[in-house]
């Protein structure tokens, strides 16, 4: 066990050591914790300390996320001993008792809403009902809905997060507000399937107004200042007309989307029981081009769906080319017991996915190319997030359609919102004023 210090106040302090693997929530779900431990006299460790308690959130989204989740917990246990470790999370809910087996675990929490009365056995008698920075990242995450209701074949989530849970807006937005006074000037809208924010509110309230994702975007757009909001993964069958009219009049939110695709075959997508064609995936898309000034869009692709062909993954590269994703997140397919996708036959052989998720990258590098020659002479607005490893008068950021920008800056940029006029495109990054002394 590690020295017990006193903290400023004087009285003993505790150790604490937060690992994270996975998703934008599990992120938001630590920092959380983190902030709560805090309040209640918890220091995290440096590298070489020993920590009292241990806190893993793991993720079970893929086999290999679940073993790694694993992992961590024997590392941890091993690195830190005499510890007592609290695992949370999807893999945590998925099969708690793979993870009580391991040594140094304390509590498996199997349902996030008890993790509050968990904690109270470690000291801490108050949950905090949001964040107030996000450490070791510039731009703030901020949960605003948890669970998914939906049933696609290949996918877990919906059996270790099924409840729909939507904060009330008024909480969302004292969280903003707070994180906007602190100095952070993006913040990324999350959720387990935000697209079906609010649906849960009336049924709590009943009589209670209608409220989607376009009413608290609408509300959160009130807020003054320089700051700009992103929103995370969100359905195509869910950038409806009130939507799409919603985004196209918001000052603050960043014209990029990440929709995910899946596939752009529509007999792959039947398989997979998305909710939409291939045709209604592009049509939403282009009613978006035409809301919005030139918007970035992102997207989610699954190689080697059982049965997938070479003709269905050929019309999935047709739909990326169509749209022109500027970041295409392109998985192997990962069977997870208990989803129906997991007996499917007809499984792709490995060597094919491969040649498949290069030719996905070839494109992509080719779609980046095109979509910056396009944006040369424009002028944008860069999230700075670090210096330039090579050159020291150089920094590197994230503009408002999410593209990787080099320009000219400084440390006291990181952080910070920094408009450049573009002069060039080159490795899929976009070149900002300054950027002229980098080469390849």
């Amino acid at each position: 066990m590690s020295s017990v210090e006193p903290n400023s106040a004087g009285t003993p302090s505790r150790t604490c050591r937060l690992v994270t693997l996975g998703c934008k929530v599990n992120q938001y779900e630590t920092q959380l914790v983190k902030e709560a431990l805090a309040r209640h006299g918890y220091r995290e460790v440096n590298e070489d300390e020993i920590a009292d308690l241990c806190f893993v959130n793991t993720c079970t989204v893929t086999a290999n996320g679940e073993s790694r989740s694993r992992q961590v917990v024997r590392q941890l246990a091993k690195s830190n001993p005499g510890t007592r470790t609290i695992v949370v999370g999807c893999g945590a809910t998925r099969s708690p008792e793979s993870f009580r087996q391991l040594p140094s675990v304390h509590e498996v929490v199997t349902d996030r809403r008890e993790l509050p009365d968990v904690l109270q056995r470690f000291g801490v008698v108050e949950f905090p009902r949001g964040i107030e920075r996000f450490e070791g990242r510039k731009r703030a995450y901020v949960k605003v809905q948890d669970g998914c209701a939906l049933r696609c074949t290949y996918c877990i989530i919906p059996q270790v997060r099924p409840h729909l849970i939507s904060r009330e807006p008024e909480d969302i937005e004292r969280e903003v507000r707070k994180l906007i006074a602190n100095g952070y000037q993006e913040i990324v809208l999350t959720g387990v399937h935000i697209g079906h924010y609010g649906v849960d509110l009336r049924r709590r309230t009943p009589g209670a107004p209608r409220i989607r994702l376009w009413h608290l975007i609408d509300r959160l757009d009130k807020i003054p200042g320089h700051w700009r909001m992103r929103l995370s993964s969100i359905e195509a069958a869910e950038m409806t007309e009130e939507f799409i009219s919603s985004v196209s009049n918001a000052e603050h939110l960043c014209p990029q989307f990440h929709p995910a695709l899946q596939s752009g075959s529509n007999a792959v997508l039947s398989r997979m029981r998305r909710r939409y064609t291939r045709e209604k995936f592009i049509d939403i898309v282009d009613q978006l081009k035409e809301a919005l000034p030139q918007p970035g869009f992102s997207t989610d692709v699954i190689v080697g769906f059982p049965g997938e062909t070479d003709e269905e993954f050929a019309e999935t590269l047709d739909v990326c080319r169509n749209v022109g994703f500027t970041k295409i997140h392109a998985f192997s397919f990962s069977a997870r017991e208990g989803t129906p996708a997991a007996t499917f036959p007809n499984r792709v052989h490995g060597h094919v996915i491969d040649a498949r998720i290069k030719a996905l990258e070839d494109l992509e590098l080719q779609l980046v190319q095109s979509f910056g020659e396009n944006l040369k002479g424009s002028r944008i607005e860069v999230m700075v997030e670090s210096m330039h490893p090579d050159h020291p008068d150089l920094v590197v950021g994230t503009d408002e359609r999410y593209c990787p920008v080099i320009l000219a800056g400084s440390i006291s940029d990181l952080g910070q919102l920094r408009e450049t006029l573009v002069i060039g495109v080159r490795q899929g990054m976009l070149l900002g004023e300054g950027s002229e002394v980098w080469h390849v």
